[in-house]
């Protein structure tokens, strides 16, 4: 499915780079902040500026789709921009937290033509260095279904997501935020103690590290401000989720010490692991499994909602 209408990408890092190479110079354009980011995409052929406001005013005058790609610390000036640029823009976002992101655009009236996104995809490097025009493909992009969600945006970012060969699952913005935080989230905090514990092992333990430590640690060599910035805006999902595995480790720990066993905590486990091949498997991208929605029309985004608590992917209908 194509994308089919100019795209304008604020912030040219992995995702927004990625997602630039993926659509091609003759869809899309963008601005980067630093100077070397610009000039790094622009040697690749694309269309990149450091200056904002013309940027924004060119996405304004073609009527492009602006998804903006920078961290949550540096959102609230780029939306500045974008109320004083081009308030009329389709707008859409890749930051990993989706409350606080629909928050702000509300804050700055952009809310009318909004709707939040979230490509569940990434590496532990960053930068236009680390962009893939395939990062997307196969990946869940998560489209939101809020409750003023604007049909004809939500339609585009989700052409957007297909396009890139991507499947699109749709919930509000507070179901994705409670979700990522159990399976992406607590696993950044997790991959930083179980990498601590392995380095208090000295030498000898990170000569013996093999794949349980390598595949456990990977999202822990994931900048530190970009690690905070992923997890601490999402603080109270994040600390409900963090209670719960808390409360597991501390059962297999009492368990262990006094009974020399870890408890139903490894069947467990073993059996969430075993469900979530099954989710992740061919099923879940099926033409059967998908769901389409025609937006705007009666009860579209309840019908989204639905699809996304079952973990069914949704389409446009067209």
């Amino acid at each position: 499915m194509s994308a089919s209408r100019d795209v304008c990408l604020l912030g040219t890092g992995l995702i927004g780079g990625s997602l630039l190479r993926s659509l091609g110079p003759a869809t899309a354009f963008g601005w980067n902040r630093s100077a070397p980011g610009a000039d790094a995409a622009h040697a690749a052929g694309f269309e990149v500026s450091t200056d904002l406001p013309a940027t924004l005013r060119r996405a304004a005058d073609r009527d492009a789709l602006v998804v903006v790609g920078v961290p949550l610390p540096a959102l609230g000036p780029v939306l500045d921009a974008v109320a004083e640029h081009a308030p009329s823009v389709a707008l859409t976002d890749v930051v990993s937290v989706k409350s606080p992101v629909l928050e702000a655009v509300r804050e700055r009236d952009l809310a009318a033509r909004f709707v939040g996104g979230h490509p569940m995809a990434g590496t532990a490097r960053s930068g236009w260095e680390a962009t893939d025009p395939d990062l997307f493909r196969d990946a869940t992009w998560f489209v939101a279904a809020d409750d003023d969600a604007d049909p004809g945006t939500w339609s585009r970012v989700a052409r957007l997501a297909l396009a890139s060969g991507a499947h699109v699952l749709s919930a509000t913005s507070a179901e994705h935020d409670a979700a990522v935080a159990r399976i992406s989230h607590l696993g950044h905090v997790l991959a930083e103690a179980l990498a601590l514990a392995g380095g208090r092992g000295g030498d000898l333990a990170l000569a013996l590290a093999a794949g349980s430590f390598r595949d456990g640690t990977r999202v822990a060599g994931t900048a530190p401000d970009l690690v905070r910035a992923i997890c601490e805006p999402n603080r109270d999902a994040l600390l409900a989720v963090l209670d719960d595995c808390l409360a597991d480790l501390g059962a297999a720990r009492d368990s262990l010490a006094a009974d020399g066993t870890l408890g139903p905590l490894v069947d467990r486990g073993h059996a969430a692991r075993r469900a979530y091949e099954d989710a992740a498997g061919p099923a879940l991208a099926a033409d059967e499994r998908t769901v389409e929605v025609v937006p705007g029309a009666p009860g579209w985004l309840d019908a989204l909602r639905d699809a996304g608590a079952a973990g069914r992917t949704v389409r446009p209908a067209g």
